[in-house]
């Protein structure tokens, strides 16, 4: 798995945050005790989430230096866990659970006969109802479950006189505590992503005609949502989101485009969108008290000039990508996926390939495939902003 990741060159900055290096899970007779072993003392918020149960644990900034693959084991009633960044400051550990618990106590053990700091999380297993009692109550202030920050960076200024720059909006997905797709050698779809969508920065910035914006340049989490806000929030004139699939069919494979509509082009379609869309639940987000902004916005979606833009860029990138990347039969495809949900930004998705299928895993590995992928990408762009200005 180390391997496969080193191959990702995804630049990071030196770290000085204290290192966890493991995360044990014991059971005992009246519950699971989880031990974080850590180079420091580590302050910590539990709380618990419902539908599906989870246990979630916010840290601070720390250096991981877990095997993620320890936590696809389920120990008691444990299911699993996942780790990373969640937000600026902010690391989280999310554990499944196969049955209703809550955290009963969290204390630290000081480093003692050749051992780490140890934070503990005793955790109980209870019956619904307690659950529902406890979520009754709200939650300390200072915890603020499920929110992250977001930067939306301002306009880059321009001398007078000149043409504003068009905005494209870059996504790689998934990211920080959501590893998204994990492929048949280890690699992680988020790490794909982002070094798909750090090159596509690159060359679209030397080509100087847009104003590039990415919803993250680094391992971070962003909640759907908010990758919506950023893009509108800019300004965006064109929103891209980056991808890798998964398939149970290891000998399935090649990319695909998707574009918006709340009627799924096929089944798969709409399984990949529901899978997506649970990005939140899987990064331990609390979705019991959101807005009504999805349904606003769905209601928005009436604009029917911003959906009809979107499937015109899906059809000129479609054509670019073709002569880079082995492409589905059926490319152009449909789905309600939540990040292509601003009603005002023409959106697309871009699954990039299956990183179930060795063929499309090896390709975006290389550094010299993800650089002729960002350039029919770039490619598209150009092509579209350039038919828009003719009145095509």
């Amino acid at each position: 798995m180390a391997a496969a990741l080193a191959l990702i060159p995804v630049a990071a900055p030196a770290r000085a945050e204290p290192a966890v290096r493991e995360i044990r899970i014991g059971v005992h007779p009246d519950k699971v005790r989880v031990v974080i072993e850590a180079d420091a003392k580590l302050p910590v918020e539990a709380f618990e989430l419902p539908d599906p149960y989870r246990i979630v644990l916010d840290l601070p900034d720390v250096d991981w230096r877990v095997d993620p693959a320890q936590g696809e084991k389920s120990t008691g009633f444990i299911e699993g866990y996942r780790f990373g960044q969640f937000a600026p400051g902010k690391s989280r550990v999310v554990f499944d659970l196969k049955r209703a618990a809550l955290v009963d106590k969290a204390f630290h053990i000081p480093p003692r006969n050749g051992q780490p700091w140890r934070l503990v999380i005793d955790i109980k297993p209870v019956t619904a109802a307690a659950f529902a009692a406890r979520m009754a109550k709200p939650p300390p202030a200072a915890a603020e479950p499920g929110k992250a920050a977001v930067f939306v960076p301002p306009p880059m200024p321009r001398p007078q006189g000149e043409a504003p720059k068009k905005v494209v909006v870059i996504d790689p997905g998934h990211g920080g505590v959501d590893p998204g797709t994990i492929g048949i050698h280890g690699i992680y779809e988020k790490n794909i992503t982002l070094a798909v969508g750090l090159e596509l920065r690159k060359v679209l910035m030397k080509r100087g005609r847009y104003q590039v914006v990415m919803t993250r340049d680094r391992d971070i989490f962003i909640r759907l949502r908010q990758r919506v806000a950023m893009a509108r929030a800019a300004g965006a004139d064109l929103f891209v989101s980056l991808h890798a699939d998964s398939n149970h069919n290891r000998r399935v494979r090649g990319a695909s485009v998707y574009t918006l509509s709340e009627t799924s082009s096929d089944k798969e379609a709409a399984a990949l969108a529901a899978k997506e869309n649970k990005a939140d639940l899987i990064a331990g987000v609390d979705l019991t008290g959101e807005s009504n902004e999805v349904t606003n916005i769905l209601i928005d979606l009436a604009q029917r000039e911003t959906m009809n833009h979107s499937a015109e860029f899906a059809r000129i990138l479609v054509n670019q990508m073709d002569d880079t990347a082995r492409m589905l039969r059926r490319t152009h495809r449909f789905a309600g996926f939540a990040v292509l949900k601003a009603p005002d930004v023409p959106s697309v998705l871009i699954e990039m390939g299956y990183l179930t299928n060795t063929a499309d895993e090896s390709q975006l590995l290389k550094p010299r495939y993800r650089a002729k992928l960002a350039d029919s990408i770039a490619d598209a762009v150009d092509d579209y902003f350039q038919r828009r200005a003719a009145g095509k």
